[in-house]
Formats: C-alpha cells, sequence, structure tokens
C-alpha cells in the first residue's frame, strides 16, 4: 500500500484543506444503526445514568447521535449510542504502540506526527512497520476484543482506520494503555497533541487523548475520541466518545464534543477510575 494513497478529511494529496481544522483518517464507508447501551448491574446505573443524561441532553441541543463511555478495571458503562462505527484515527493509538514494542526507530521517527497531529502518511508509515497481527495484540492486551480491519473496503482510504469499535471499546482502549507494554511514548504524545487536535475531551484536566473524524459515504461527519483524563483526586478516568450530527456538519460534531465534555466536568470525581 503506498502512503500518497492515504487520504483525511482535511488533507487530499498533500496538505489541501477541505473543510475543517483537525487533520485525521478519513475511512471507512460501513454505518450502523444506533444502538442503545444495555443496562449495566444496579451498582453502576447511577453512573450509568449520569452518561445517558449527558448524551440525551447533547443529542437534543444539536441533534443526531451521542454515545459516551467510562470504564474501569470493573468494565464499561456508555450512555446513549454504543453502536460499533469506523474507529477513525483513534486506531493510530494500538498501531503506534504495536511499533514502539518492534520498530522501535520507526515509532520515535513517525509516532510524534501519527499521534500529535494526526498525519495520515505518518501513521501509514507506522502500519507498514508492523503486522495487523501486532496491533490485535496491543488490542487484546487492553481488552479490546475486536481484530483492526484490513480489508480495502474504499480504495481511496486506509483500511486500519475502518476497524469498529463502540464507544465503550473506545473508553476500555483508554483505560488499560497504562497496564500495556510499550504504551508510554504514545501516552506521553497524547498528553502533548497538537492544539487543532484538543477539543472534545482535550478541555477537561490531565487530557491524553487520541481524536478521529470523517464522512461516511453519504458525506456527514463522524467524530470519535479516546482519553485519559484527571478528576479533583487526580486520578485517570477513560473515556470513549462518538458523535453524529444530524446536519452532517464536522463543525458540528466538534461543538457536540465539547459539549460531551462539559457535561462530564462535573461527573468525573463520581466516574469510575481507570483500570490501570
Amino acid at each position: 500500500m503506498a502512503a500518497g494513497a492515504v487520504l483525511s478529511a482535511c488533507t487530499v494529496g498533500s496538505h489541501e484543506t477541505v473543510p475543517a481544522v483537525v487533520t485525521s483518517t478519513v475511512l471507512t464507508t460501513v454505518e450502523n444503526e444506533p444502538v442503545q447501551s444495555e443496562p449495566v448491574q444496579s451498582e453502576g446505573q447511577p453512573a450509568q445514568e449520569r452518561l445517558q443524561a449527558v448524551a440525551d441532553s447533547v443529542a437534543q441541543t444539536f441533534g443526531g447521535s451521542v454515545g459516551v463511555a467510562v470504564a474501569g478495571a470493573g468494565g464499561a458503562l456508555a450512555g446513549g449510542d454504543d453502536g460499533r462505527y469506523p474507529a477513525w484515527s483513534t486506531i493510530k493509538v494500538p498501531i503506534a504502540i504495536a511499533a514502539s514494542r518492534l520498530a522501535p526507530v520507526e515509532a520515535e521517527v513517525f509516532g510524534p506526527a501519527a499521534i500529535q497531529a494526526s498525519d495520515n502518511v505518518a501513521a501509514e508509515s507506522l502500519w507498514l512497520a508492523v503486522t495487523p497481527g501486532d496491533v490485535n495484540q496491543v488490542l487484546a492486551d487492553a481488552g479490546v476484543g475486536t481484530t483492526v480491519n484490513t480489508e480495502k473496503i474504499r480504495p481511496e482510504y486506509s483500511v486500519f482506520g475502518q476497524t469498529l469499535l463502540t464507544a465503550s471499546q473506545e473508553a476500555t482502549l483508554a483505560s488499560y494503555l497504562g497496564c500495556v507494554a510499550g504504551a508510554g511514548p504514545t501516552l506521553s504524545l497524547m498528553g502533548s497533541v497538537n492544539s487543532d487536535q484538543a477539543y472534545g475531551f482535550g478541555q477537561l484536566a490531565g487530557a491524553r487523548l487520541k481524536g478521529g473524524w470523517g464522512p461516511s459515504t453519504s458525506g456527514g461527519y463522524q467524530v470519535r475520541q479516546l482519553a485519559l483524563v484527571s478528576n479533583s483526586r487526580g486520578e485517570d478516568v477513560a473515556l470513549g466518545l462518538t458523535v453524529i450530527p444530524a446536519s452532517g456538519d464536522y463543525a458540528t460534531g466538534q461543538a457536540m464534543a465539547a459539549a460531551v465534555a462539559e457535561g462530564l466536568r462535573p461527573l468525573l470525581d463520581d466516574l469510575p477510575t481507570a483500570a490501570c
């Protein structure tokens, strides 16, 4: 696969801006109907209800679909739409970790651009330095029961971001990053993403995050994020996010992500902390 064939929602060919400010991989065309999160055990119900309230409020304000999740040692809780959607550039996190394990030279050279700027050419270089099985092992080590996509669904787009993940799985990945071998450099880069990447969960204290976004075949944008953020006690809270604005507008997706973050801000002390 030639690196030059990888396009993004913000870049065409080299770096021609299309609609917005964030560079991230545009990937799949697979679309799911919104899936309401499953009921959780009674001891987790208050937190789940709070997540549901945040998701409902943002969806009602902007229109569209919202899914938000938190994960800890006891599993994940989700509010709103916890369906499987393209991971977009959030999948660059396990790819970068796999490279740190098995291709450290490439990881050092290309990891900063792939994570901090979500540069697609850099991410493709990391992808070519490892195997899908290496990425799958990272996902398994983080408790995410899926495998990275390798099918060329749309010829003009890279394959890895077409991996389907729920908001709960994104949160689970974030929750276990601290225990995943080789994740340290990637976590550090997630704590210093470029300013145009730092919306949504990036508004919260101590944020180490990775985002992704791209249009479906109908042209409507979807926004994904995973993050570790800090509560007032300095403990990590692991979060996952999916927003799909009814307008299809990427700027609205950014605003929805920001609204979810603000809705979660006063809840962080009461949400489960990360597993690692």
